[in-house]
């Protein structure tokens, strides 16, 4: 079988949640389907390496991609459209004709549209069933329900309705879906009452490629990897710097917070013992080598592949209810749960001074990734979604 696959993130070097899912499920389809690959790629990281996605595409096409500004002319203009304005502020033309190109170019039997920034560019196309995967919605909804001022209910409120209304013409034309949890699942149906088949496919990693990563943790070091271009990375670091940290080095003034990923011109509070690396080419050494990896998120949705990774390598996690939702962890069994300031600051004091509960807290969230979040255990049932989607074609009534 024939598949194009658009995505939004180039997804190699996997140096984020997302490319690193993306990366694993192209080397899955790679191995038994012939895959193209249609993508963005951000200037601001170089150009794309073509070369990482040898052997797993069969062809690869890159357009740049412009982030969403909410000042630009045509975010403004959004104000008056029924369109969300992120979506007209970085539709691109050229990614546009870069998929009708594909499509003219050679027969396919079916187009994954990976997440919901590619939607409208697989909707664009009327002749394949299309799978869009990884659905995620859950940011634009929490935002919505906790603004906590007139002007912010409005605003966020307006965004919210406008992708609701967004998704239900995307899923006219969407044969199935997938996102990373349950609760996604619930929230995506309540969304969109007409959305045909929905399939929780949850974040995962490949562990052979973390047996050899290993280093002695090293004491009072803290560790978050997430790029502030993400603004819920963002904020959860101001959350954590300016209300968390301060509690920790109160009593260990030694403690070192390390984050990684782009800061994106954003900036933190002031503190002490905070350093910002930006890229690098490979977290994994770096978490391995924290004694702690924080998850102190507080909206998003869906599994957070930064929680599994630390698992991955043994680092024991301290995350938000919210960072851990969708994960089925159990707090004092697999990692540490804290939702206050006072009780995240003393969470993760625990595991910084207590070496038998970070041991068993390292060798429970290792057996959850190993037993539940596993590629070599999740990527068949993805596979099979795959070939049913494809086969079902475009059918109004199949999957629901």
């Amino acid at each position: 079988m024939r598949i194009l696959f658009l995505s939004r993130w180039f997804p190699y070097p996997a140096n984020n949640g997302s490319k690193l899912r993306i990366y694993n499920l192209l080397r899955g389809l790679g191995r038994v389907h012939a895959v193209d690959l249609v993508s963005f790629y951000d200037p601001a990281e170089g150009p794309a390496d073509l070369d990482g996605l040898r052997g797993i595409c069969q062809s690869v096409k890159v357009t740049a991609w412009h982030e969403y500004d909410p000042a630009s002319p045509g975010a403004l203009r959004g104000w008056l459209s029924p369109l969300p304005r992120s979506v007209l502020d970085t539709y691109s033309a050229e990614m546009s004709r870069a998929v009708q190109r594909a499509l003219a170019a050679r027969h396919y039997d079916l187009l994954i549209a990976s997440q919901i920034d590619m939607a409208h560019y697989a909707v664009e196309q009327d002749q394949l069933p299309i799978l869009l995967e990884e659905a995620e919605v859950g940011v634009y909804a929490q935002r919505a329900k906790r603004a906590d001022s007139l002007a912010g209910r409005l605003r966020h409120g307006l965004t919210w309705w406008k992708y609701r209304r967004y998704l239900g013409h995307i899923f006219r034309r969407v044969a199935a879906a997938t996102v990373v949890s349950e609760s996604e699942k619930e929230l995506l149906r309540s969304a969109v009452p007409g959305a045909r088949k929905i399939v929780v496919v949850p974040n995962c990693m490949q562990l052979q490629e973390y047996a050899g990563i290993s280093a002695p943790a090293q004491p009072d070091s803290l560790i978050y990897t997430g790029s502030f271009r993400y603004d819920v990375n963002h904020e959860a670091m101001v959350w954590f710097v300016s209300e968390v940290l301060p509690l920790i080095q109160a009593r260990r003034p030694q403690t070192v917070l390390t984050i990684t990923g782009d800061p994106a011109g954003k900036s933190l509070p002031a503190a002490k013992n905070v350093l910002q690396t930006g890229v690098v080419p490979d977290v994994r050494p770096l978490v391995a080598a924290a004694r702690v990896a924080l998850a102190p998120l507080q909206t998003g949705g869906g599994t957070r592949l930064k929680i599994l990774e630390a698992m991955a390598l043994r680092t024991p996690v301290v995350s938000t209810t919210k960072g851990a939702e969708g994960l089925d962890a159990r707090p004092g069994e697999h990692l540490l749960v804290a939702d206050t300031p006072q009780d995240f600051a003393d969470a993760v004091l625990r595991l910084l001074q207590d070496d038998g509960l970070h041991r068993r807290i390292a060798e429970g969230g290792y057996a959850l990734v190993s037993q539940k979040f596993n590629w070599d255990a999740v990527l068949p049932g993805f596979l099979r979604l795959v070939e049913d989607t494809a086969h079902a074609g475009n059918d109004p009534d199949s999957g629901r």
